[in-house]
């Protein structure tokens, strides 16, 4: 099986297969879950410092902190899925 990383702004890199879904972060519920997965070191910031754009969550329970839109990951997202079906 052929692993598929895809960017998610800064050098930073996620296997494609693992995404379930990218979330806003600015609800209440978002914000718990984010501070939820930090308690239990679930939590990748790949902000660089920057604000958080968008929220990863992997099939392993992973939360990613990323700087770029949702809509940004999600067309990266789709991009990746259409080259990998060629």
């Amino acid at each position: 099986m052929k692993r598929i990383m895809m960017n998610i702004g800064f050098g930073n890199y996620v296997n494609l297969e693992r995404v379930l879904t990218v979330l806003d972060p600015e609800s209440a519920p978002m914000k718990r879950l984010r501070e939820e997965a930090k308690q239990s070191k679930m939590l990748v910031n790949a902000t660089y410092g920057r604000r958080t754009r968008s929220i990863i969550i992997t099939d392993s329970n992973h939360i990613i902190l990323s700087a770029l839109q949702p809509e940004t990951v999600v067309n990266r997202l789709t991009s990746y899925k259409k080259r990998e079906d060629e």
